[in-house]
């Protein structure tokens, strides 16, 4: 059985489970570990590369750490052109590039479904560690990318959706969250996580639990990618949005009137989603001039009030 107190360098792990786990090397520098790896979520093999790479390094970020380098994981079909992988890793590398970082090998096994990822490394202050816990009532609540990443790229997949909103919804995934990253660290926010494949409320949720809390979201003001909400009208419904809302049942409270749709978006899991983060009202004018001296986007999306679980009014 883990016992956290055997391992008093390893400062997130198992015992309070978060984003990636991290390891102090002294009183300056950690170490964050973490991995994800996954089926293509769109057609285009560099895309797809990079989209990976980005989800996989957003653990990093939300830990208010810097990438140094990531080791390839990758499983491939011995019918597929070898061109194809080429690709997919050169798109992660590229990703792991404009991070500060660097791709230092891997490793490849076949596989009747392709699949690809990235096992990341990097650095982190221990004084500087942005974790799930630590919200507080009273804290705003702001994201920093829009919904619907798993509407949009299913919808992909049926081919039911424009070039445009496919294209839009890819830039947004291959986005970075490095920079919303250190605008977060710099304001001074301690409570963060990324948005996944557990969708908004799940990973709000877990921030929620882990500070003993509860956050309420006003679901006119989540920002979506353009189309999501009429896709998901037509059934355009990712398979883990189920899961999500069933394994969320009493923890997650909906509105009556809430829509399908709207539910589907609450419930929907995200490739390469943006940050989460709860900020105490007295620094979100700090917060803002760090997100605007990056060019970051940003949304406030709710507060966090006494209380339990996810309240989406």
């Amino acid at each position: 059985m883990f016992n956290a107190a055997d391992f008093p360098n390893l400062l997130v792990g198992l015992d309070a489970p978060d984003d990636a786990a991290v390891y102090r090397i002294d009183d300056e520098r950690a170490i964050i570990q973490t991995m994800d790896f996954f089926p293509p979520v769109v057609d285009d093999a560099y895309s797809f590369g990079a989209i990976a790479a980005a989800n996989a390094m957003s653990d990093v970020y939300a830990m208010g750490g810097e990438v140094i380098f990531g080791l390839n994981i990758a499983a491939w079909r011995e019918d597929l052109a070898l061109e194809l992988l080429s690709d997919i890793m050169r798109g992660g590398a590229d990703k792991l590039r404009e991070g500060g970082g660097v791709i230092a090998g891997g490793h490849t096994i076949t596989d009747q479904e392709p699949k690809y990822g990235v096992a990341v490394t990097g650095i982190v202050n221990p004084q500087h560690i942005l974790t799930k816990g630590g919200a507080h009532p009273g804290d705003l609540l702001i994201l920093t990318k829009p919904l619907g990443t798993g509407i949009l790229t299913t919808a992909g997949k049926r081919a039911i959706i424009s070039t445009n909103d496919l294209n839009n919804a890819i830039e947004w995934m291959m986005t970075l969250n490095r920079d919303a990253s250190r605008a977060a660290l710099a304001a001074g926010i301690k409570a963060m996580t990324d948005i996944t494949g557990f969708a908004l409320a799940g990973h709000a949720f877990e921030m929620a639990l882990a500070a003993q809390v509860q956050f309420r979201f006003r679901f006119e003001q989540l920002p979506l990618l353009d189309g999501a909400l009429e896709l998901a009208k037509q059934g355009s419904i990712p398979g883990g949005t189920t899961r999500n809302r069933d394994y969320l049942q009493g923890k997650v409270f909906l509105p009556e009137n809430l829509s399908d749709e709207w539910e589907a978006v609450v419930f929907d899991p995200q490739t390469s989603g943006g940050l989460l983060m709860a900020v105490p009202s007295g620094i979100l004018d700090s917060l803002a001039r760090e997100f605007k001296a990056r060019e970051t986007d940003y949304w406030i999306v709710g507060e966090v009030v006494e209380g339990f679980g996810v309240q989406i009014a």
